[in-house]
């Protein structure tokens, strides 16, 4: 097979990133190696890769939350049953966007780098990465790949993955929004319909799973695994100074990504006077998506008064920031599920969403673009008068959902039939995939 253009692999590919920037041993390979050196006759015996496929930032935390399970239980003691191997497909590969979060992660530079840009559509994205990953597991077979999400990388691994016959466990596995036309529930669907292991964030979900077909010892309501990482990191991330002027609790935080806001002007254009109302009753402040920004410049759409612009931040700066604001505004799945855990009211600019239950937690609220901008004036004049409700605590959201992966994974990989599902199977019905 002839790989695609601009095709690499395995060479870190993190401009900007130094090795040095990484602690020394936190790797779980480096101790796999250790071991193997250690112990007579290991070498001989050679685990299964695992290989753990990241390819936007938004995967880093979930995978994460994975590694650094797997790490702890082979610095337990316990038999280790894979090797690890991160592969980076390359949509996200600059610095701010990827580089950066590897380290403030605590996670290798990856072993495996494709180096497959975006760009040219999802149809585009999806076929090259498809490629490169084919290419490369006809070389090196892993046991089993691991996805995260639903980007258009992580549907194209999970197809090459499963045509090659290779299992694919999907970490995030159950979210849907009901809506057919956004890219990530069409990804998510397929990704679901094809994966062996499916690890849903919350009971649910878990049994939306069981209902559409997919068998008991496959899937697991594991907990929200970036809620492992947000528990992890936020001692650190509140360490963090905040940009210059910012006093906690004094400021609103912006994100803005979503194709169906930031593409077409005629989406953009109400949403960015609805936040200039909302920057009227409490100053915002907006890191912007290398995306957006684009869109703003194509457009020549302007960012009202009011709103203060940041650059794209870090893993450990954006979780600060939000930690210490007073509410935050966005189209991000990942953020309303970090704002549950902060209990931080979350504004999502979005008619639904792929996360329910941090709508039902009280913490979460949908902000249709056609209500605009009463819908968001409103909120905001609630939430600073101190009469929005306390969030509450959503169930496996407890900083355990790597453990529970991991023992998943050593029954699957060992062979063993892994005990029925803890919850009851409900009904099998009728329903979309």
């Amino acid at each position: 097979m002839t790989p695609p253009d601009g095709y690499r692999s395995e060479v870190p590919t993190t401009p900007g990133l130094p090795p040095q920037a990484l602690l020394p041993g936190l790797g779980l390979p480096a101790l796999l190696r250790q071991e193997a050196e250690d112990r007579p006759g290991c070498a001989t015996l050679p685990l299964p890769e695992l290989h753990l496929v990241a390819a936007a930032r938004p995967n880093l935390p979930k995978l994460a939350a994975l590694w650094h399970a797997l790490a702890a239980h082979q610095a337990s003691g316990r038999p280790a049953f894979c090797r690890p191997v991160l592969l980076h497909t390359g949509q996200h590969a600059d610095h701010a966007m990827f580089g950066r979060h590897l380290a403030e992660l605590n996670l290798p530079l990856p072993q495996i780098a494709l180096g497959v840009a975006g760009g040219g559509g999802h149809a585009g994205t999806t076929a090259r990465t498809l490629l490169a990953c084919a290419e490369t597991w006809a070389r090196r077979r892993p046991g089993l790949v691991v996805v995260a999400g639903d980007v258009d990388a992580t549907l194209a691994a999970a197809l090459a993955a499963r045509k090659l016959g290779i299992p694919v466990a999907h970490l995030e596995a159950g979210l849907r929004c009901g809506d057919r036309d956004m890219p990530e529930e069409i990804n998510r669907r397929a990704v679901d319909a094809i994966s062996d292991l499916l690890w849903a964030p919350d009971q649910a979900t878990a049994d939306r799973l069981l209902r559409q077909g997919h068998p008991a010892r496959a899937v697991r309501a594991v907990g929200n695994a970036m809620i492992d990482t947000l528990l992890d990191r936020l001692p650190a991330a509140r360490a963090r100074p905040l940009p210059e002027g910012l006093l906690p609790r004094s400021y609103g935080v912006v994100t803005l990504h979503r194709p169906a806001n930031v593409d077409d002007p005629a989406a953009l254009a109400p949403i960015l006077a609805a936040l200039k109302r909302a920057a009227g009753q409490i100053p915002l402040v907006w890191p912007l998506h290398p995306r957006t920004a684009a869109r703003l410049q194509a457009t020549g759409l302007r960012v009202p008064p009011g709103i203060r612009l940041l650059p794209p931040l870090g893993y450990l700066d954006f979780l600060g920031l939000m930690a210490r604001a007073r509410l935050v505004a966005t189209d991000s799945g990942g953020v309303q599920e970090e704002a549950s855990l902060l209990d931080l009211p979350c504004l999502t600019l979005r008619p639904s969403t792929e996360r329910p239950v941090t709508v039902e937690s009280g913490s979460n609220r949908l902000i249709p673009p056609a209500s605009l901008p009463e819908s968001l004036t409103g909120a905001v004049e609630e939430i600073l008068a101190g009469a929005w409700p306390p969030s509450r605590p959503i169930p496996l959201w407890d900083g355990r959902a790597g453990p529970r992966m991991v023992a998943h994974l050593a029954q699957f990989l060992s062979g063993a039939e892994a005990p029925a599902a803890t919850q009851k199977k409900p009904r099998r019905q009728r329903s979309a995939a």
